[in-house]
Order: C-alpha cells, then sequence, then structure tokens
C-alpha cells in the first residue's frame, strides 16, 4: 500500500501555473496523494486578484482558517508537500494536532513567529535570494529545524523544473529509506 502525501498549494492555488502537474507526475505513481488548494482552504475570494490582496487575505485569517478546515479534512498520518501558504496552514495545523508523519514545507511564508515545530520531522527549503519570507539563521538554529539553502533562487524556486526533480528526488529517497528501514 502507498504512503500518503498531503500536497496543499501555494497562495495562488490550483490558478497559479501548471508547475504542480510536474509535482503530481513525479510523484503519483509511489504515494497516494491528496491535493489542496491552500486558497480553497482558506476561504479566500478577493476583488481584484493581486498578490498583495491575497497574500493580505491570508495573513488577515485565511491562514487560521484554512488550518481549521484541514483540521476537518484530514485524520488520517499523512505526509505533508506544501508551498508558500500551504507551509503555514501545515505548520500551524501539526501544532493543532494534525496527524503528520512528516512535512517538508517549500518556501513557506515568514514563520518566525512560531516557536515550536509540528511533532514530525521537518525540513524547510528556501531560495537562497528569498530574504523576506526566509526565517532568521537565529530562529532556524533555536527551533533545530533542517532546512535547505538553494543559491541563485528566490522564493517562487519550488516552480523551477530542476527545483522540482531535487525536491521529488528527496522525498522518494526518503520514502525509500523508510521502505528499507522495515525490511
Amino acid at each position: 500500500m502507498a504512503e500518503r502525501l498531503v500536497i496543499l498549494s501555494d497562495m495562488l492555488g490550483s490558478k497559479s501555473g501548471l508547475w504542480i502537474t510536474s509535482y503530481l507526475g513525479y510523484l503519483q505513481q509511489y504515494y497516494d496523494i491528496v491535493y489542496y488548494d491552500s486558497q480553497q482552504l482558506a476561504n479566500i475570494d478577493v476583488p481584484i486578484k493581486t498578490l498583495e490582496n491575497i497574500e493580505a487575505a491570508f495573513m488577515e485569517g485565511g491562514i487560521d482558517t484554512a488550518v481549521a478546515h484541514l483540521l476537518k479534512k484530514e485524520d488520517v498520518s499523512s505526509h505533508y508537500l506544501t508551498f508558500c501558504a500551504g507551509g503555514n496552514i501545515a505548520w500551524k495545523a501539526g501544532r493543532m494536532g494534525l496527524p503528520m508523519k512528516s512535512l517538508t514545507a517549500v518556501s513557506p511564508l515568514d514563520l518566525s513567529a512560531q516557536t515550536d515545530m509540528p511533532d514530525c520531522p521537518v525540513k524547510l527549503v528556501y531560495g537562497a535570494n528569498d530574504h523576506y519570507l526566509r526565517p532568521s539563521d537565529e530562529w532556524i538554529a533555536r527551533l533545530a529545524v533542517p532546512t535547505e539553502v538553494i543559491p541563485g533562487f528566490g522564493h517562487q524556486l519550488y516552480s523551477d523544473e530542476k527545483i522540482i526533480q531535487k525536491i521529488c528526488k528527496d522525498l522518494l529517497d526518503s520514502l525509500l529509506n523508510r521502505q528499507y528501514q522495515k525490511l
């Protein structure tokens, strides 16, 4: 039976581009995948759909709404792969009891206000040029959260095909390691 992987989109949701289909293409033969559009989880419907307006809606209650909806929808322990706002949603939900086997959060929005980690293995991935949203080195050290900073990329590194392949390879390597440990 395949491991379960829950994917939470970035703040633009399914309208953000075709990059998400690359993740699905690489991972669907190895995982039982459940996908959530973070914007839909957050009930965000702004009249003028600019990035600034959508981000403001997430910060002004949208993340909390999405956390509440995710907690209602998910009760099976799963691995989580998240992007941007999806990382914040999964992080907060994990701290509130969402059953998680692992969390890989790519370019989550500023997590520096968080003081505890979810109770599962966590890996953060950021672009080196994502200075605004990447937590400080002090925060990373204080929480001892494994963090990979990839040179030459900014916030939307997760939409680059090379990064997509790398993240999928890392997830699949981890899956294989777990399967061999069971033997």
